[in-house]
């Protein structure tokens, strides 16, 4: 049973219970209202009564959050996912929240957690300033994800009755249309490209519609452009691993689990890794068809790496990767990036990133299968059709005008609805090859007569 004191302004709610090691304890809740007293009351009443009351426990968010990283986000998560997830209690969880108990965060106090990450300042990360001043509706909607998943495991673990995190109020994020060039500008960056690097990685990335880490993890052994292959239409890359940095923390806690290669860093006293991992979803483990200029740009490029190797003998460090530095070494996507932004302003091109030639590529292809989203996401290795959807909206909405135009025609246009049929295309002007009827006209003197004659009895306006 739990009763009420009145203190001062304030009511108690005070009740007894059985800690972890069986002691019994006293516990004071303060309440600032007789009726959220009243309440607070019958709740702990009722749960004592149906074997649902959770004992007090002082367990603080950031030391919640270390047990919970330890148990089950090294049994989750890969290198990547861990590195983010970890920065993101470094950086947004533990300063504003770490330090209260894992008890006290309510619904209440999670909406506004929320609006206070709305006015906090972005965090720099990686060598990567922050390019907005305040954390991003984006990044709040990331943050809050990890934090529903915490503290789903709090509920299992018994330290609260329910998730304080599950119905927040978030904030909306609208797709945007992305900024990208067409197929004009694609072209005239290529002409202007002057760094085979960029080149290949260009062509792959609108030709393939692959990401930057899959474009610099791609090794010759997933390239197929033998002369049959390309003979037949059958060129093609498979994708089944991605490039990236992970830092060795999170390579440590993890182990090699979905790792397939860790390169040997310069500096040996390095914090991170270069590393050649398992991509993040199975839908990004994919075959892509090559067009043919694409199949034989490859083929000249893998004969001057080959040549280089030659050349350079032992210098080279040979990875077997598509895209590697001229000492065989793995090329990062800041070298591209570099390369990229370069080119953009020696061609005085419009300003996009290199990863909307990944956006290009997909609306290119939109816009080819007049909006055929399995063979597009077959091709991108996006996890859900719904981001094509949502991304490439506008490019759909072309041919869904299409479809009103045909269904104006079958159906508005014909006032007796049991006579619709299909629209009839209108029949295309035939051509005339003068030089043939000139060539027939020579060969048949009858046949020019009889023309002369039809020209000459033509009625004129």
């Amino acid at each position: 049973m739990a009763s009420i004191i009145k203190r001062k302004k304030a009511y108690s709610v005070v009740y007894s219970y059985t800690d972890e090691r069986g002691e019994t304890k006293q516990k004071w809740e303060t309440c600032y209202s007789h009726k959220e007293a009243l309440k607070r009351k019958a709740e702990i009443e009722n749960q004592q009564f149906n074997g649902t009351f959770l004992p007090p426990n002082k367990t603080t968010v950031s030391s919640f959050l270390e047990d919970f990283v330890r148990t089950y986000g090294m049994n989750k998560w890969g290198v990547s996912m861990y590195d983010t997830n970890t920065a993101i209690i470094a950086n947004y969880i533990n300063p504003l929240i770490g330090d209260m108990e894992v008890q006290a965060i309510t619904a209440r106090v999670a909406d506004q957690y929320i609006q206070t990450l709305k006015k906090t300042p972005a965090v720099s990360r990686n060598n990567r300033k922050a390019r907005t001043q305040y954390v991003t509706d984006k990044t709040i909607i990331k943050i809050v994800k990890l934090l529903r998943c915490a503290f789903k495991q709090a509920v299992r673990w018994e330290l609260i009755g329910k998730n304080p995190f599950d119905n927040v109020v978030l904030p909306k994020v609208e797709y945007k249309k992305r900024e990208i060039w067409d197929a004009d500008t694609i072209r005239k960056a290529l002409d202007e490209c002057t760094d085979s690097k960029l080149y290949i990685s260009m062509n792959l990335a609108f030709a393939c519609s692959l990401r930057i880490g899959e474009i610099l993890g791609l090794t010759w052994d997933n390239v197929h452009i033998e002369d049959e292959d390309i003979a037949a239409d059958n060129a093609y890359i498979f994708i089944d691993k991605e490039l990236t940095r992970a830092t060795k923390q999170a390579i440590e806690m993890l182990g090699e689990k979905d790792i397939y290669h860790i390169f040997v860093p310069l500096l040996s006293n390095t914090s991170t890794r270069i590393i050649l991992k398992k991509p993040k979803t199975d839908s990004s483990i994919r075959k892509v068809w090559l067009p043919k200029t694409v199949a034989y740009i490859l083929r000249e490029w893998k004969k001057a790496q080959d040549e280089l190797r030659d050349f350079l003998g032992d210098e080279y460090q040979d990875n077997n990767l598509v895209v590697a530095l001229p000492n065989g070494r793995p090329c990062e996507n800041r070298i591209i990036e570099k390369e990229f932004l370069n080119l953009k302003e020696k061609a005085g091109l419009p300003n996009v990133v290199f990863h909307s030639l990944r956006h290009s590529s997909t609306t290119y292809k939109l816009k080819l299968n007049h909006g055929d989203l399995k063979a597009t996401q077959g091709d991108t290795g996006h996890a859900e059709i719904d981001m094509i959807t949502k991304v490439y909206a506008h490019i759909l909405d072309e041919d869904r005008k299409i479809n009103a135009q045909k269904f104006e025609s079958a159906f508005y246009a014909n006032p007796d609805l049991r006579n619709v049929k299909p629209p009839q295309e209108e029949p295309q002007p035939t051509q005339i090859d003068l030089n043939a009827l000139i060539e027939q006209l020579q060969k048949s003197p009858e046949l020019a007569n009889t023309l002369a004659a039809i020209i000459s009895a033509k009625p004129t306006c």
